[in-house]
């Protein structure tokens, strides 16, 4: 099971890795010993891999200090300490901890990032572990996104609520979770804001659907998840940064890695705004959504 989670997650990084560790293995091959010359080589090509300046700087500076800890001499011995460095930055609170029952999951995310995708595909995996699973259509700005949530829930044969489009977003919430309660839900999954144009009306929506939610289910487990355009790189980071202005966020979810060599980017959203990653996508099959491997990911990003 492990090696055929793994096999996704090189296949879904093989542009990133294409990328970033084979100039990596080039500046090591052309460097014999661990010089200056060396780190600025690392460091520019981290920035290249979308990294970031600021995370690609901090993690050459963990670099120097794990070189000089372990009395590293040979440049062939850095690509180790740098996996182990990556590792660590990426670790923690990637685990769901969904135990009540129901559990909540509201998803948020602009237009294009492949947000009702990814609800859909974590709506099957949750089926496939046999639990009971309601999506509700809460982002009612436009009717395709209503209409293509449904089309999803049919494909994983689950339930889903809905109102007409331009409803408010907090009833449709509101009628998912009486309907969770109703039909022993394991897992509620609201599809809820899909644009940024105007953060107040952002933070007021989602503000109704806290109020709603702390009302009817105020013990529930709950995640909050922003989908992300890995493609998008940099992009990614600056839209992650603007919600988490707007919401609490507990976690994230990268699509899109199979399509961009810009996967490093995701070193910069960890490092830059502590948001653990819960989920990746590496591929379009349903089952190409993948929990989150800190480990993992990095070993199929530098081997």
């Amino acid at each position: 099971m492990a090696f055929g989670i793994f096999k996704k997650f090189n296949l879904g990084l093989k542009k990133t890795r294409e990328s970033m560790s084979g100039a990596i293995d080039e500046a090591i091959s052309e460097n014999e010993d661990i010089t200056d010359q060396l780190y600025d080589d690392l460091e520019e090509i981290l920035i290249m891999g979308d990294v970031g300046m600021n995370t690609s700087a901090e993690i050459c500076e963990k670099l120097r200090d794990y070189v000089s800890k372990h009395h590293l001499k040979k440049s062939s011995q850095v690509k180790g300490a740098i996996k182990e460095i990556v590792s660590e930055m990426l670790e923690g609170g990637e685990d769901m901890g969904l135990i009540t029952m129901p559990s909540i999951i509201l998803v948020i995310g602009v237009n294009g990032v492949g947000k009702t995708t990814t609800i859909g595909k974590m709506a099957a995996m949750y089926k496939a572990q046999g639990k009971k699973v309601i999506l509700g259509a809460a982002d009612t700005f436009r009717a395709a996104a209503i209409d293509q949530l449904e089309e999803w829930a049919n494909r994983a044969g689950v339930e889903i609520v809905k109102h007409h489009e331009g409803a408010d977003p907090a009833a449709v919430v509101y009628d998912t979770i009486q309907a969770g309660i109703a039909r022993d839900a394991d897992i509620i999954i609201c599809d809820t804001a899909g644009r940024l144009h105007n953060k107040k009306n952002l933070m007021d929506e989602l503000a109704k659907i806290d109020r709603v939610l702390s009302r009817e289910l105020p013990d529930a487990d709950r995640e909050t998840l922003l989908v992300l355009d890995s493609t998008t790189g940099q992009n990614a980071v600056m839209q992650a940064a603007e919600f988490k202005n707007s919401a609490d966020i507990t976690g994230l979810v990268l699509t899109k890695l199979d399509g961009t060599a810009k996967g490093g980017a995701i070193f910069s959203i960890k490092g830059t705004l502590g948001i653990p990653v819960k989920f990746i996508g590496v591929g379009e099959g349903v089952d190409d959504l993948q929990p989150f491997d800190a480990d993992m990911f990095v070993s199929a990003l530098l081997d």
